[in-house]
């Protein structure tokens, strides 16, 4: 009775700790059943943890977070960027869903037994999904940030009455590139959401070149020159250009490209009609001829230049070559030489102007353009070997022959007009020109330039005309002050 006793006791209280283990365990079931329907401890999504969330806590706190206000420190200004105005959207339900997919990977039991072992997985990061407009972003920068709080540049202006220029003051902006990858990187931490925006200088600049035309034309006004002019200037790195024609007391405006006595600034198509008809090996006759015309501008040498080439046609020789190039108010009807009969009768659209009258020579005509753009032509095909004189005349005119030319222009006699205008040592590849009558009154007065400065090159024109007479001492004066103001504008000092 005793064995029997203490197997019925034995068996009691193993059915205890069965039954115990099995509260236990369907506790434990409980637990975990409970804990699977949130998120684990160690789950992050989006850079916040979610340990312990279920998914509609879990969004709700990503809104929550990722809609406070960006804050955008510039200079002294504190900004805050409302994420929705860039159109910042989280992408919730993908990040759910991958975090759903870690949650519940594993098969209950699988999950249960790790879970009652306490044995950890690896820790489960679902990245931030989000997206904004970067357009959008920029545009507020632009408008709400930058338009109000940069110091913008300011550029250099004329000193009233002279041809010099106040130094500009260089300005800061805002960085906008940099600024769009801080915010970029604030938008997707939950924590660092300050930026401080950084800015950069500006250069101060030149002032408009609309600024560099009022005041060439007040230069004109204060030196008491009264005839008229028309004034041709080129940028030949960036082809920006003024060009405008100026009379003192008129208040009409005057149209550009007027036709003027070429007078000897007509040596320079001379000069490019022989190098096409020659080519850029010269024999020494010719190339003392060009010396003789350019350097000492004598009428005799032009002559004895274009009968070279033709010695009944050779004036003509010369239009036609301009006329190849496109420059169809540059010609020249007949020789230099006293008693010369015309060759031909030229009408061009600048002489066929009825509304102003320089009394251009029907001998020799251009205009300021024409000269300026063929200067440009010349350039362009010393510095780079193309342009339009060698598409014109390929395998005629090369970039040596150009570059010959040109050393004529700049060994020209020193007669100081636009030259006087630039600093000692400046090179200028130039031919001046100017007519008197057999009494020594001129009417006429031109310079024709590629001036060689620091900041860069260019072609500058000027021609002017007087209906009764041209005084030296006061045009003199004008050319150069409007070749220095040029200079000065275009070699502003950097800031």
């Amino acid at each position: 009775m005793r064995l029997r006793g203490s197997s019925l006791y034995l068996r009691g209280v193993s059915l205890v700790f069965i039954l115990l283990t099995a509260i236990v365990t369907v506790i434990q079931v409980v637990q975990y059943s409970i804990s699977r329907a949130n998120y684990p401890s160690d789950m992050t999504i989006g850079n916040l943890p979610a340990g312990g969330l279920d998914p509609q806590s879990a969004a709700q706190r990503l809104l929550q977070v990722y809609a406070l206000p960006v804050e955008l420190q510039y200079g002294d200004a504190i900004i805050d960027l409302d994420p929705s105005l860039i159109g910042f959207q989280l992408d919730t339900e993908s990040m759910l869903a991958a975090a759903d997919l870690q949650r519940t990977g594993a098969s209950f039991w699988g999950g249960f037994w790790d879970y009652l072992w306490n044995r950890r997985s690896p820790t489960r990061q679902i990245p931030l999904v989000s997206s904004y407009s970067e357009a959008r972003l920029r545009a507020y920068l632009l408008e709400e940030i930058s338009a109000r709080y940069d110091q913008p540049p300011t550029p250099a202006q004329p000193i009233p009455g002279t041809a010099n220029f106040t130094q500009g003051t260089p300005g800061q902006t805002m960085d906008i590139d940099r600024a769009v990858a801080l915010i970029d990187s604030a938008l997707q931490s939950p924590d660092q959401r300050t930026v401080i925006l950084a800015s950069q200088s500006t250069a101060a600049g030149r002032p408009s070149l609309d600024t560099l035309q009022i005041l060439l034309t007040q230069l004109i006004d204060q030196s008491g020159f009264d005839g008229l002019v028309d004034l041709y200037f080129l940028n030949l790195q960036t082809q920006e250009n003024i060009h405008f024609a100026y009379q003192a007391g008129q208040d009409i405006s005057i149209t550009p490209d007027i036709a003027f006595t070429a007078s000897s600034t007509i040596k320079i198509p001379i000069l490019v009609s022989v190098y096409q008809h020659y080519g850029e090996k010269l024999n020494d006759q010719t190339a003392n001829l060009i010396q003789n015309m350019i350097t000492e501008s004598e009428n005799a040498a032009a002559d004895a230049l274009m009968a070279s080439m033709d010695e009944t046609r050779g004036p003509l020789v010369v239009t036609e070559t301009m006329q190849s190039l496109g420059l169809q108010n540059t010609f020249l009807a007949g020789y230099f030489a006293p008693g010369s009969l015309p060759l031909d009768h030229f009408r061009t659209p600048a002489n066929s102007r009825s509304d102003i009258n320089t009394d251009p020579d029907i001998y020799n005509q251009t205009t300021p353009s024409d000269m300026g753009m063929l200067l440009e032509d010349i350039y362009q095909c010393s510095q780079i070997g193309g342009g339009a004189l060698v598409a014109v005349f390929p395998g005629q005119i090369t970039q040596t022959a150009c570059q010959q030319i040109l050393y004529y222009l700049e060994t020209n006699k020193p007669v100081m007009i636009i030259k006087a205008g630039v600093p000692e040592g400046t090179v200028v590849a130039n031919k001046y020109g100017y007519v008197a009558d057999l009494n020594g009154i001129m009417n006429n007065v031109s310079d024709a330039a590629i001036v060689y400065s620091p900041a860069g090159n260019y072609v500058l024109t000027i021609y002017t005309y007087h209906p009764i007479q041209m005084l030296w001492n006061s045009v003199l004066p004008m050319f150069v002050e409007l070749s220095r103001a040029i200079y000065n504008y275009y070699n502003l000092p950097s800031q």
